[in-house]
């Protein structure tokens, strides 16, 4: 049976050290500060990221081009590897949709080799926690073609709870209108998102206050994660620079659900572009997004 390799896009949010140590190839999705482009050999820290973002400096976006999608796949085609790729969702990015033109343009001048492109409908940590459950089948010895059934068969079990601490970052994205950022702040209103079953990120209510915000975090996966209660062998939570408070809900995660097994890590600059800094995201399995 022919090897294969999993990769997936720097939305997934997984530590590097994750990714070097299962040799998952990484798609990247670039940002920039006015002319300056930020990305694969041109690096900015996490902190330094969303403290320019505090100060005022705001970003803009762009998916992973498919010239660069081509040469991750052909570099590794050429290597004698079949591919399996979780991309970003595509209601949030055209990533996805980027990638698939580069893996039919490979499989086209390499009729041997075989890409499968999974659009994971899922963001950051999300995204991260269905790459984590390829690569341990992976490990235990599944194929591809079983990685791909469970991916596409429980990839809308993979539930995400998000809050923000400021509202006018979801309004530049589109996601509340100018009235709402700006009474929501003024009245310390704290929303709370979830990615839905096509992919897209939706408010789906509000807290007044942060700490309650965070507690609503953890209630929604009571809500949520039904018969997998004690399937769940690590849990993600994910935040824009705001450690103490992804730690503050993992003490509740550890208190009501007993997993032990959580990770933390910080939000991309991509998805933290539009979320901005205080966001904190839990990612879980569970009945139902």
């Amino acid at each position: 049976m022919k090897d294969f390799l999993i990769s997936t896009d720097t939305t997934a949010d997984l530590p590097d050290s994750y990714v070097k140590e299962n040799n998952i190839d990484i798609h990247t999705l670039f940002y920039a500060f006015g002319e300056v482009i930020y990305g694969t050999d041109n690096i900015m820290p996490e902190k330094e990221f969303f403290d320019r973002m505090r100060n005022g400096d705001m970003p803009t976006t762009m998916a992973c081009n498919p010239e660069d999608c081509k040469t991750i796949f052909e570099k590794r085609v050429k290597e004698g590897f079949d591919i399996l790729h979780i991309a970003f969702s595509s209601a949030l990015s055209s990533s996805y949709n980027n990638a698939c033109i580069a893996a039919n343009e490979v499989m086209e001048e390499h009729p041997e080799a075989r890409i499968v492109v999974v659009d994971s409908l899922a963001a950051s940590m999300g995204e991260g926690l269905i790459v984590y459950k390829a690569v341990e089948m992976k490990k235990s010895g599944k194929s591809m073609d079983e990685i791909i059934n469970f991916v596409n068969n429980h990839k809308l079990n993979v539930v995400h709870n998000f809050t923000v601490d400021d509202l006018n970052h979801l309004y530049r994205g589109g996601r509340v209108s100018k009235t709402t950022a700006i009474i929501g702040t003024l009245a310390n209103i704290k929303p709370i998102l979830h990615v839905n079953n096509e992919g897209r990120l939706i408010n789906i209510g509000k807290i007044r206050g942060r700490k309650k915000s965070l507690i609503a975090l953890v209630d929604r996966m009571e809500e949520h994660i039904g018969s997998y209660r004690d399937k769940n062998d690590v849990i993600f939570i994910s935040h824009g620079d705001c450690l103490q408070d992804a730690q503050f809900v993992a003490g509740l995660v550890k208190e009501r659900f007993g997993i032990d097994n959580i990770w933390i890590n910080y939000i991309c600059p991509t998805i933290g572009t539009h979320s901005g800094p205080g966001t904190v995201a839990l990612f879980f399995m569970g009945d139902s997004r």
